[in-house]
């Protein structure tokens, strides 16, 4: 009986660290900043933070979206940010005028959407 929960938790151990380092290395919205520039039409200042590793890994997109998950915009990231982190780009979008809220999240090229996304208000 023993030697049958050492491997349980052994075997619990292993999934645990697995999954931690799955998780661990996906983007992160972590600040967010927006300035009204006109009827409906606003300036996104998304900070991200991702452990960027080159090419084969990289934060390479944030999105902008209603709450109902619909995509209403998209700041393309051209390239791996290795030693720039956390760091912050912009998007000048126009938005439908009954918006109140949106959701920011942050997609990089391995994991997909991060596990953090944020919803804020508009100006």
């Amino acid at each position: 009986m023993k030697h049958h929960f050492f491997s349980f938790l052994l075997l619990a151990l292993v999934i645990s660290t697995f999954t931690s380092k799955a998780f661990s290395n996906s983007v992160e919205v972590v600040d967010v900043s927006i300035k009204a520039q006109g009827k409906n039409q606003y300036r996104f200042d998304v900070t991200l933070r991702h452990d960027d590793a080159g090419w084969e890994h990289y934060a390479n997109r944030w999105e902008v979206l209603d709450l109902e998950g619909n995509l209403l915009a998209t700041r393309t990231l051209h390239h791996p940010h290795v030693n720039e982190q956390p760091f912050t780009r912009s998007l000048s979008v126009t938005l439908p005028g009954h918006l109140k809220h949106v959701i920011v999240r942050g997609h990089d090229s391995v994991h997909q959407y991060g596990n953090k996304e944020i919803k804020v208000p508009l100006p």
